[in-house]
């Protein structure tokens, strides 16, 4: 695909300054639209080294509002970067609505590097490219706009420009050995770009080749296609054209229906403080063995209310040494999380490599909360399955334990619950109208769960229902499964 375009004819040099005066004009009043439509714009910069892509970028926003865009320089990722799942350091810098992100550097200049140097295998690289895809075709789906220029330059000019950069003590600096070993294996290099970008020109985020022997030429190429993307965006938008719902093609384990699980089990209390102790013990003896392989941990809490997740949560924590865990409980999402992808907020929160995320409700409030409630379309829910399994293959691939628990209650239990809440003063904090009000879709928030466990219930990512009509019951059978999926990691 690279190898075979064929670049456009550079206008002259006076027709290129009337054609650059007009396009900036166009894209300051493109901006504006932006704003108005709430459209986030991420658009991505790569290519080949000394091609100009930080330069032409400088002459792009220079007269856009620099209160609506910023500029991430993304070159290899930080040690902090590196302990942390392969998008997580690109996903937690996606733009808010009505807002640019300008990405110089990206997720193709990562893994074909990493492929190139030999620090990845082609499997490897294969997931990579796997894993890059679902993001981009997620931020479109949930829409944004994502332009993607690759900026191109021949071998002889890539070298001629090292060589004026490397001649000048003020630019040395900006070439790097990376620079360097590029132009050397050019022919290499230009074998493996051109089978990524082939492999992820997608329909919802293709690839623009931009010629970079001349900057200004440069320019107005960038400025002309993202002028067309962002019409083209907006059209869509105002078009009100859904994403298509694709296949679910993770495997999936059968599980029985909540209506099914008896939840007669309990404990004596004798059988509960020794279990308890016991188990305590070895979850803070795995804790030890995780931060020293550099194994992460994310559990993940839904329930019906008064269901006893606190408590749960309390008992698995206590084990744990506090500077290696924490517990995010999730409510509403606030301004700056509504205005990005539903899973923004959820990547922000992920654990470093070696400690455990412990969330208090989670992404699944999608496919429930958001769904019963209206906060999101018929569209947005239905997606959202294949979405969050997407999610939790990424924490799966970047070798993370994932626990899921549903804490499983009957209504009568609830009921009670509820009004010794309700008749108990140091407990009245914990009810609220909207509790109630929940109680009164218990059937339909029932049908809900049970399509959420069925069309989620990975075999990298599994359900567990605790029941929790016994508390104590649930906290051991919370510890006994924790653990088990922790020994089950550090064994491979």
């Amino acid at each position: 695909m690279l190898k075979e375009w064929v670049k456009e004819t550079k206008p002259s040099d006076e027709e290129l300054d009337a054609a650059l005066a007009e396009a900036r004009l166009e894209l300051a009043k493109k901006q504006i639209e932006v704003k108005e439509k709430k459209l986030p714009v991420l658009v991505v910069l790569d290519g080949w080294g000394a091609a100009g892509k930080g330069s032409v970028l400088g002459r792009v926003i220079k007269n856009m509002d620099p209160r609506f865009f910023k500029v991430e320089t993304l070159s290899a990722p930080t040690q902090e970067e590196e302990r942390r799942p392969f998008l997580y350091r690109y996903f937690v810098k996606i733009p808010a609505e009505g807002k640019f992100a300008f990405f110089d550097g990206s997720w193709m200049g990562e893994v074909t590097s990493d492929f190139l140097m030999g620090e990845t295998s082609k499997k490897q690289y294969k997931e990579h490219i796997t894993s890059i895809k679902r993001f981009e075709r997620q931020l479109n789906d949930n829409g944004y706009l994502v332009v993607k220029f690759f900026f191109h330059i021949s071998e002889k000019e890539q070298k001629k420009r090292i060589d004026q950069l490397c001649a000048d003590p003020n630019t040395k600096w900006r070439v790097s050995e990376k620079d360097k070993w590029q132009n050397k294996h050019y022919d290499k290099c230009l074998e493996v770009f051109d089978e990524y970008i082939e492999t992820t020109n997608q329909f919802v985020a293709p690839w623009y080749f931009i010629d970079s022997k001349n900057k200004k030429w440069a320019e107005l190429q960038m400025t002309r296609i993202l002028i067309r993307s962002i019409d083209t965006a907006i059209e869509n938008q105002v078009s009100g054209k859904s994403a298509p719902l694709l296949q679910n093609t993770f495997q999936m384990k059968k599980t029985a229906k909540l209506s099914e699980i008896p939840l007669d089990k309990s404990l004596t209390d004798e059988e509960y403080k020794a279990e308890l102790d016991r188990l305590q013990k070895r979850l803070g003896e795995l804790h030890n063995e995780l931060y020293k392989k550099r194994v992460p941990v994310v559990i993940a809490y839904e329930g019906w209310d008064a269901a006893g997740k606190g408590g749960n949560i309390k008992r698995i924590a206590a084990a744990l040494d506090p500077r290696g865990y924490e517990v995010h409980p999730i409510a509403s999402p606030e301004p700056a999380e509504k205005s990005r992808h539903y899973l923004w907020r959820f990547w922000n929160r992920l654990p470093k490599d070696g400690h455990i995320a412990i969330f208090d409700r989670t992404w699944y409030g999608r496919v429930m909360v958001e769904r019963l409630e209206g906060f999101c379309s018929e569209n947005d829910w239905q997606r959202a399955y294949n979405e969050i399994n997407e999610f939790e293959k990424e924490l799966d691939d970047w070798g993370a334990v994932i626990v899921k628990f549903w804490v499983q209650i009957d209504k009568d239990t609830q009921l009670a619950r509820f009004t010794d809440r309700q008749n108990t003063p140091e407990k009245q904090w914990k009810i609220t109208d909207e509790d109630w009000r929940n109680r009164e879709k218990w059937d339909l928030y029932e049908d809900a769960i049970n399509e959420m466990i069925e069309k989620t219930n990975t075999s990298f990512a599994p359900w567990t229902v605790l029941e929790s009509n016994d508390k104590k019951y649930a906290r051991i059978k919370a510890l006994k499964t924790v653990i088990k999926a922790i020994e089950k990691k550090l064994e491979k």
